[in-house]
């Protein structure tokens, strides 16, 4: 029996009113743990957006904009072309319901109930990195990695550092803020921060956060009071070489430059005062200058007539530079407000960071041990009672990882190395990784023996001290030739021996 408009209208308000009886009843329950408040909060994130969805639909329907509607219920009254007929219309209907059932006779209705009831226990999918550690941390590594790697910040910088100062960007001096490289570093700092804030506060509407901030924004903004962003008064007339139309610190030769076009290299010099005229590559070459040396160290002959910029350039370039330290003054602005929200998780980030640089690698790794034990009693009765009789590894997921898996790594399998003290290693993958690892190469280092591939699978010190015995006697000689044997390794991962890497080191290309 095919759903009518109607049906399918009675059907979107019966769905939108059981989602706001299942959000009132899961958030009548008190979470026991953060993990679980985390897990509502998501869950009826998830009802919210179907309400929002089925709703639109409903006003979509409601609209009428094609009369759907309006015939229909002219329809069910019995209102044809001929005429209005209620009983031949409710004989029809009678009818097709009749048939409905007689070619479903199994047909019993469904308890839509119970498969929204299950809702309430399902356990969404929330992507956490392991630094994260559920959204009790921020992982900022590759922020600060391209903060300490960019023009505008100290390379001298520690992570635990960073942490406190990534959030005043006020402190940065504001020509070193009119890059495209500190305008990206911004953009991904914020974008970060969002996605941080949705998967830990999914009930928060970040949108009428914003829209607050942008009206206060823009009020100090016109009254010159952005903190980092107040005017600067540029000398001789000249606009800072900062502040031209084409960001010098992307190119690095004057070929790579000459490919932005002649027009806008022109543009950028008669922003400066430069002359604007010759070729493309005099003229980029001309611009070139400017990324390193200050303008008021170039020689005269670079400058135009009066070396002033005139007023319609001047007026261009100021109107570009306002534009876009409006835009990234903006985004810090939105910024710092998100540091106000993730207040609590960014201490307890800092906290963090300083703690495990006092601990070692053991308490370190005890200390993790005790939060897993502490996370599980904080969990329900079905997560506190694992059954792993196998003692299988750990996944991501804090639950036993599939036998097959365990099977196919053969992680059952021990492996024990003489050389490495008698240490045992789980598994066939370790077991290879391991001869190019530090505890190995240790170990054939006290035997005086080279760490080489000729040695691989050996895990005895007779049958190792044997071979290369025997390595000697083969090759003529009663001592190893460093020259020939030791390997050496570019940055790149190439292996070379002692003696190729010193030539080829001697020559620059390594």
């Amino acid at each position: 029996m095919s759903s009518t408009l109607l049906e399918v209208t009675r059907s979107a308000h019966e769905d939108v009113e059981r989602l706001e009886r299942l959000i009132v009843k899961d958030l009548q329950n008190e979470p026991p743990s953060n993990k679980d408040r985390l897990f509502q909060s998501h869950r009826v994130r998830q009802m919210i957006d179907t309400i929002i969805a089925t709703t639109e639909k409903l006003v979509e329907i409601y609209e009428d904009k094609d009369n759907a509607r309006k015939d229909e219920i002219a329809a069910l009254g019995g209102q044809t072309a001929t005429g209005t007929n209620v009983f031949s219309a409710f004989y029809d209907r009678l009818k097709e319901i009749r048939e409905y059932h007689r070619r479903h006779p199994a047909a019993r209705v469904v308890d839509a109930s119970e498969e929204y009831e299950t809702l309430l226990k399902e356990e969404p999918q929330i992507e956490f990195s392991g630094e994260e550690a559920l959204g009790r941390y921020l992982d900022m590594h590759e922020l600060f990695n391209q903060y300490i790697n960019s023009k505008f910040g100290d390379p001298s910088t520690e992570y635990s550092a960073y942490l406190d100062i990534f959030s005043q960007p006020h402190k940065i001096p504001r020509k070193l803020k009119l890059t495209r490289q500190y305008r990206e570093y911004m953009e991904n700092l914020l974008e970060y921060l969002i996605y941080f804030f949705h998967r830990t506060e999914p009930l928060q509407d970040l949108d009428r956060i914003f829209s607050k901030v942008v009206t206060e924004f823009e009020e100090q903004w016109s009254n010159q009071k952005v903190q980092g962003w107040d005017s600067e008064v540029q000398e001789n007339g000249h606009v800072a070489a900062e502040h031209t139309v084409i960001d010098l610190d992307y190119y690095s030769t004057v070929e790579e430059l000459m490919e932005v076009g002649p027009e806008k290299l022109k543009e950028a010099l008669a922003a400066l005062g430069l002359k604007a005229g010759g070729t493309i590559q005099q003229r980029a070459e001309r611009l070139f200058l400017t990324k390193d040396t200050p303008l008021e160290k170039l020689d005269k002959k670079h400058f135009a007539k009066g070396a002033r910029v005139s007023e319609e350039n001047r007026a261009a370039a100021t109107l570009e530079l306002d534009h876009n330290s409006k835009e990234i003054a903006l985004i810090e602005a939105k910024m710092k407000k998100l540091c106000e929200l993730l207040d609590e998780p960014i201490a307890r980030t800092k906290d963090n960071i300083v703690k495990k640089q006092a601990l070692t690698y053991e308490e370190i790794e005890a200390e993790r041990e005790e939060e897993e034990t502490q996370a599980d009693t904080e969990s329900d009765d079905e997560e506190q009672q694992i059954y792993n009789p196998l003692k299988l590894p750990m996944g991501w997921d804090g639950k036993p990882i599939p036998y097959w898996l365990y099977k196919l790594h053969g992680l059952g399998q021990e492996f024990k190395c003489e050389i490495c003290g008698n240490y045992s290693y789980w598994g066939r993958r370790a077991f290879e990784r391991h001869f190019k690892e530090w505890r190995h190469q240790h170990g054939m280092r006290c035997l005086g023996i080279p760490n080489t591939k000729n040695f691989n699978e050996i895990t005895s010190i007779e049958e190792a001290k044997d071979l290369w015995r025997k390595i000697q006697e083969r090759q003529g000689v009663n001592k190893w030739r460093p020259d020939l044997e030791e390997e050496y390794e570019d940055r790149e991962g190439n292996i070379y021996n002692k003696k190729t890497y010193t030539d080829l080191q001697r020559q620059g290309l390594i």
